[in-house]
């Protein structure tokens, strides 16, 4: 499929380039062609006023560039007199047909394509006046720019040629990248879907197995029922991601108190942290306004709490700040103490269905909570990034604000785990 989009991309650039260069290049040699068909005929008429001026052909002046001669003809069609030094005019054959060729056009001026000379004819109360002049070096002047333009014209078209295959591949790779993107985000739900599809089958088919009884039945029904609320669960994150993704959704941006957002975000997990053992720490400052939607905003608070939540250590701590950074950003930081996550890892941890060991798939994660947050931090036109040393996991979200008060960071202890 992209190889067809690079393929169309190129002929439709390669139309356009091509039309345009005919276009340019018939331009240039039709008003070349005018140029020098003006300053011929200006040539003539001047000459024509004085068609018997003593005249040095270095000594012309500048509207005289071409080679030429005049005939002077009485009423009576008889020649009278010729001027000219650059053709032999005792040939009275070929004079009576140049006449000819000219009186017989009622336009004054023309060409006659037999001899290479353009006329110019004026009349006057006792005689006419025939100018003449060559056509030659017009004619191969014409010819030159011609094939010049050809050459030209093919050399910019091999060269636009190249070009447009290399922007043809820029243009599609965001394409081809959301292709590749697409298939290994089907075939990774494909895989996650899969193991409790064949449980829910499994179970289901022992249950119409008649040697079981009925506490066997009964943990094959909870056992479907596991996997059922697991595949519901994927389904869903899978939904969320989707409108996460979608640049056309009709959320409306406001200016929003990003400061009370988490901060009530971090009441519901103080429980369930307590619960666990978990020591949690705020530094919150207040009031800082960012643009954005205060429910996607929200869910991406969850999402890095309920990470810290579930991959901190026994009797770990979890740290929480959000500060003005300057320069109109603020800085949210939720970190927590555990097992310190490779450098591998964190460069592909906000992937789609990424687990970075084997831990996080056992506790019900199907790596699609960083890449939904990612997204909404991208509409946000924000950043978010991870980092982990001294067995510090810590997330980065910065986003743009619109007025923000500085608060010094609250300072994180560490605890070896």
């Amino acid at each position: 499929m992209t190889k067809k989009l690079r393929y169309k991309f190129i002929w439709i650039t390669m139309s356009i380039i091509t039309i345009m260069l005919c276009i340019i290049m018939w331009l240039l040699y039709f008003f070349t062609k005018m140029n020098l068909e003006n300053n011929s005929i200006s040539m003539l008429q001047n000459i024509a006023v004085n068609p018997f001026l003593q005249r040095v052909p270095n000594e012309l002046s500048e509207d005289v560039r071409l080679p030429y001669f005049t005939l002077q003809i009485n009423k009576q069609g008889e020649i009278i007199a010729t001027g000219g030094g650059y053709y032999d005019l005792s040939d009275e054959i070929f004079l009576k047909d140049l006449i000819n060729a000219a009186f017989s056009n009622s336009a004054r001026t023309g060409i006659i394509q037999e001899y290479n000379l353009r006329y110019y004819h004026l009349s006057t109360p006792l005689s006419q006046v025939l100018v003449y002049a060559d056509t030659s070096s017009e004619q191969a002047t014409l010819s030159n720019l011609l094939r010049n333009c050809i050459f030209i014209g093919l050399a910019c078209f091999l060269i636009f040629l190249g070009i447009s295959f290399l922007l043809a591949c820029w243009a599609v790779r965001p394409v081809e990248k959301a292709l590749n993107q697409q298939r290994r985000f089907i075939a990774d739900a494909s895989h996650e879907l899969k193991t409790p599809l064949t449980v829910i089958i499994t179970n289901a088919e022992l249950m119409q197995n008649p040697d079981y009884d009925e506490a066997s039945r009964a943990i094959f029904s909870s056992n479907i029922l596991v996997m059922s609320k697991q595949m519901r669960n994927l389904v869903e994150q899978m939904l969320e991601l989707a409108r996460a993704d979608d640049i056309q959704s009709n959320v409306v941006f406001s200016t929003v108190n990003f400061s009370q957002i988490v901060s009530d975000a971090i009441l519901p997990f103080e429980p369930i942290f307590f619960e666990k053992g978990l020591l949690l720490k705020t530094d919150i400052a207040e009031n800082i306004m960012v643009n954005g939607e205060s429910s996607q905003l929200r869910q991406v608070l969850d999402i890095l709490l309920d990470n810290a939540g579930k991959y901190s250590c026994t009797k770990g701590q979890i740290w929480v700040t959000l500060q003005n950074r300057g320069k109109g950003h603020c800085l949210l930081t939720v970190a927590n103490e555990g097992q310190e996550i490779s450098a591998r890892d964190l460069q592909h941890l906000f992937k789609r269905f990424y687990r970075a060991d084997a831990a996080r798939s056992r506790t019900g994660s199907f790596g699609l909570g960083l890449s939904i947050a990612e997204s909404i931090v991208i509409r946000h036109k924000g950043k978010i990034w991870a980092e982990s040393n001294h067995n510090i996991n810590t997330f980065f979200v910065e986003l743009e604000t619109s007025a923000a008060y500085h608060f010094p960071h609250f300072p994180y202890v560490k605890n070896d785990c």
